[in-house]
């Protein structure tokens, strides 16, 4: 009599890998288990239970095994995937660009709100350092007639912007993209006519020590800040007041060290400090100034 081996299904799959990844001393192993078999398998959300019993194919599984191995080898989980959330986007991402973080997501709500109240019917916003695109694709996408300027300095991290832009089918058409350090990537015309300058600038100090999946992984370029981190929020604080419309704001990520000296870099080239924002785990996070 012949045996039939035992089929592996999506559950074995997922409870191996969830083991190995624990082994590998990471943190949430099931819930990165699941992710990897949801891009392996193409089930995801409520479809992933439903998954859970089916067997992968030959490709699949290659596919599941390659993602897994450069997981385990320290590679973080959304350069793994490709592809991580940002508010309601679904974006590419890639070792060109940061990884989307939740900080971000409340700086990005702020500028959505503030470019709503500057003009419910429009307004211009520009997103500096765009990296994938998130803050102002997000800003596009809830903002459903603003103009959105994406600049970076990075050849590499403006495609991976493009590639994002090119999935919000037609709201990319009040999109622009340039390539340039800050402000020096704009069109001359659009002085004195932004409504919201938002970015997330490189505020890392060059002498901090960082986690080795980000140090290891994420582009230096967009990390460093110089000596004390403030290098790119000081020439976006000491330049938006050319760029800003009267009464337009600037919103910085920032660390929560960084706040006040900051907010005196801003107040000694004119703009009027209006908050410092936190971010969900309560850390001052996004300083906001106004031009008057």
């Amino acid at each position: 009599m012949k045996l039939t081996a035992p089929r592996v299904v999506w559950a074995d799959v997922a409870k191996d890998a969830a083991q190995r990844l624990e082994n590998a001393g990471l943190s949430d192993a099931k819930g990165q288990a699941r992710r990897l078999v949801e891009q392996a398998s193409g089930y995801e959300g409520g479809e992933y239970f439903g998954a859970l019993t089916r067997v992968p194919t030959q490709r699949q599984m290659a596919y599941f095994d390659s993602m897994l191995a450069r997981r385990l080898a320290g590679e973080p989980l959304q350069y793994v995937l490709g592809r991580w959330g940002f508010r309601d986007l679904d974006l590419m991402v890639s070792p060109a660009v940061l990884i989307p973080r939740p900080e971000t997501e409340t700086l990005a709500g702020l500028a959505i709100d503030e470019l709503a109240r500057r003009d419910p019917l429009g307004g211009l916003a520009v997103d500096l350092g765009t990296g994938s695109g998130a803050v102002g694709l997000a800003m596009v996408m809830e903002c459903e007639t603003a103009q959105v300027v994406l600049t970076d300095v990075s050849a590499e991290a403006l495609g991976v912007a493009r590639a994002n832009l090119a999935g919000l089918g037609r709201a990319a058409v009040r999109v622009s993209a340039y390539q340039g350090s800050w402000f020096e990537a704009l069109p001359q015309s659009l002085v004195g006519t932004v409504d919201v300058v938002v970015s997330n600038p490189p505020y890392v100090c060059d002498d901090e020590a960082l986690p080795t999946e980000v140090a290891d992984w994420e582009p230096e370029l967009a990390l460093r800040g110089g000596p004390d981190g403030l290098d790119a929020a000081r020439r976006i604080l000491t330049e938006a007041p050319r760029w800003l419309s009267p009464g337009g704001s600037v919103l910085l990520e920032l660390s929560p060290q960084q706040m006040d000296a900051a907010a005196a870099i801003a107040q000694a080239g004119g703009l009027v400090v209006e908050a410092v924002h936190p971010d969900l785990a309560g850390r001052d996070r996004v300083l906001q100034c106004r031009r008057q």
